[in-house]
C-alpha cells in the first residue's frame, strides 16, 4: 500500500521539478543577461576570419589576431569607418620580405621608416606587421578589454603588446600599445598607430567619396613650412590647406601623399561628410621628447603615384581600384623610445566615434563644435541658443550662466543629447539676473561633468533695421 502511495507521488514531485529547475536557472543565469547587455566578447567569423567581437549597445570592434593582432572593423550605429581589403579578405598570408599584404584596418606599425640601416624599419610584410598575435580576455561585462602579443622580431629587436578597452556605458575605446625590446643591447623606435579609414562613396563604392575629410590643429610654433611638411607627393597639393583659424585640413583625393604634422593639441579628427559620421582620435602630446622627423600626426592619402617616366615626362601612375583602392591613413605617433635591454615604452590613445553636421571647427574633451555657438540676448529677457555639435557621451547639455561681474548666475538643463545623433541647438532658456556670459558642459546620465564643449559672451540682439 505504501509503496503505490509512493508511485502515485513519483509525477507529482517530478512535476515541481521542472517547476522548480528553470525558476532556479532564470536567477542563476540572470548575471549573464545583465552581462549581454552591457559589454561582451566572442568569436565571431568575419569576411572568413576567425575573429573576436568587442560590441555594446554603441560599438563593435572586430579583431583578428592571426594578422598581426589587426583592429580590422570599428562599426558605430550601424556605420563602418575601417577600410578592409577586398583582394585579402578571410586570408591570412605568411610574412613576406618581398610583399605586403595590405588587409586593412588599424594596426601597430614602427618608425623611423626606411631601408637606409638598422636603425630604420623597412616595413614590408614581415613579423610586426603580419606575424600572428596571441588574443586574451581580460574582463567582460561592465568593462569589455582584449589583451593582444605580438611574437619578438628578429629585425627591430621589438615585441608589440596591446589592449583595446570598451566600456557597457559609452562609445569610447581605449587603447594602450607597448613595445618592448626584447634584445641585449639599446634601440630606439617610436610606436606608430595606423587606422585606414574607408573613403570608397557608400553609395557607388567604385567612386570614392568626395566629401571626406581630416582635421588637425596646427602649431602655431612649428618647425615645418606652410606648419606641415609634404612627404610624399606634390609640394602644391590643393587637397591640403591651413584655415584662419589654426586648423589643417585634409580633402580626400584619390592620389598617393603624405603629410607629416607637428601637432600638439593631442587629437585628429576624420569626417564623412556625406554620412555624418566623425572618428575623433585622442593622444598626449609630450613636450620636450623628440618626435620622429618632428612628426606627431601624419596622413596619407591613397591613390595614384606621381611618377617621372624614362623621357623625364611627369606621368600619373594609373591603377585599377583593386591595386590603388580607396582609402586615408591617420597616423599616431609616440615619441622616440630610447630602450635599454628589456625596458618598455608605452602609448595611450583614445577613439570617440560621433555624429557631425557640416563643418569642424573644434574638439574637447565633451565633443565636436560643428557651428560654433551663439547666445543672444532679446528683448523678452531669455537667452536664444544656436549651435551644432557632435558629442561622446550620452546625458544632458547643462548651461553654465554668469554675470558681466563673473559671478555665477545658475544652471539649467538645455537639451538630451546622444552620441548617434547630431547636436542641432536652436532654443531659449529662461534665466535670472542679467547673464553676461554662458558656457555649455556635458553632463552624462551618471551626473558626471564630462566636459566643456564651449564657453561664448552673451551678445544683445541685433535690432532689425
Amino acid at each position: 500500500m505504501r509503496m503505490q502511495q509512493m508511485l502515485r507521488l513519483v509525477p507529482i514531485f517530478l512535476l515541481a521539478l521542472l517547476v522548480i529547475k528553470p525558476a532556479y536557472g532564470q536567477g542563476k543565469d540572470q548575471p549573464n543577461s545583465q552581462a549581454a547587455s552591457g559589454c561582451r566578447i566572442e568569436a565571431v567569423d568575419y569576411k572568413g576570419w576567425h575573429a573576436q567581437q568587442i560590441a555594446n549597445r554603441w560599438v563593435q570592434l572586430i579583431v583578428v589576431p592571426q594578422n598581426g593582432g589587426r583592429l580590422m572593423q570599428a562599426s558605430f550605429a550601424g556605420h563602418s569607418y575601417l577600410f578592409v581589403n577586398p583582394k585579402f579578405a578571410g586570408k591570412y598570408l605568411p610574412p613576406s620580405s618581398n610583399q605586403w599584404f595590405n588587409y586593412g584596418g588599424d594596426k601597430l606599425w614602427l618608425l623611423p621608416e626606411g631601408n637606409n640601416d638598422e636603425q630604420h624599419w623597412a616595413g614590408n610584410s614581415d613579423v610586426l606587421d603580419d606575424g600572428p598575435f596571441s588574443f586574451r580576455k581580460l574582463s567582460e561585462g561592465k568593462q569589455c578589454e582584449v589583451e593582444l602579443t605580438g611574437p619578438e622580431d628578429p629585425q627591430t629587436g621589438i615585441q608589440f603588446v596591446r589592449t583595446i578597452r570598451l566600456d557597457a556605458d559609452s562609445p569610447r575605446i581605449r587603447f594602450h600599445a607597448t613595445m618592448k625590446n626584447v634584445t641585449g643591447h639599446t634601440l630606439e623606435w617610436s610606436m606608430q598607430s595606423v587606422s585606414q579609414y574607408n573613403t570608397a562613396d557608400p553609395n557607388a563604392p567604385s567612386r570614392f567619396n568626395h566629401n571626406f575629410s581630416t582635421f588637425t590643429p596646427t602649431n602655431r610654433s612649428s618647425t615645418y613650412l606652410n606648419s606641415y611638411h609634404v612627404r610624399f607627393g606634390p609640394a602644391e597639393n590643393p587637397a591640403a590647406s591651413v584655415r584662419s583659424d589654426g586648423l589643417f585640413t585634409l580633402h580626400y583625393v584619390h592620389m598617393a601623399a603624405e603629410l607629416w604634422l607637428d601637432s600638439t593639441e593631442g587629437w585628429l579628427a576624420v569626417v564623412d561628410g556625406s554620412s555624418r559620421y566623425a572618428m575623433v582620435e585622442r593622444f598626449r602630446y609630450e613636450e620636450n621628447k623628440p618626435y620622429p622627423g618632428k612628426a606627431s600626426v601624419i596622413f596619407w592619402t591613397n591613390g595614384p603615384e606621381i611618377k617621372v617616366n624614362s623621357d623625364g615626362e611627369a606621368i600619373l601612375s594609373r591603377g585599377d581600384e583593386e591595386d590603388s583602392p580607396y582609402y586615408l591613413e591617420a597616423e599616431l605617433n609616440s615619441p622616440l623610445c630610447h630602450l635599454r635591454a628589456g625596458e618598455t615604452c608605452e602609448m595611450e590613445t583614445e577613439w570617440f566615434p560621433t555624429r557631425v553636421e557640416g563643418d569642424l571647427h573644434n574638439v574637447t574633451d565633451a565633443g565636436v563644435i560643428s557651428r560654433p555657438l551663439r547666445a543672444t540676448r532679446p528683448q523678452n529677457g531669455k537667452i536664444r541658443l544656436s549651435g551644432s555639435y557632435g558629442v561622446f557621451f550620452i546625458g544632458r547639455l547643462m548651461a553654465r550662466i554668469y554675470d558681466e561681474h563673473g559671478a555665477a548666475l545658475g544652471t539649467m538643463p538645455v537639451v538630451d543629447v546622444d552620441p548617434t545623433e547630431p547636436v542641432s541647438l536652436e532654443t531659449e532658456i529662461s534665466p535670472s539676473g542679467k547673464p553676461g556670459r554662458l558656457s555649455l558642459h556635458l553632463e552624462d546620465r551618471n551626473g558626471v561633468d564630462r566636459g566643456l564643449l564651449q564657453e561664448v559672451q552673451v551678445e544683445p540682439m541685433p535690432e532689425n533695421r
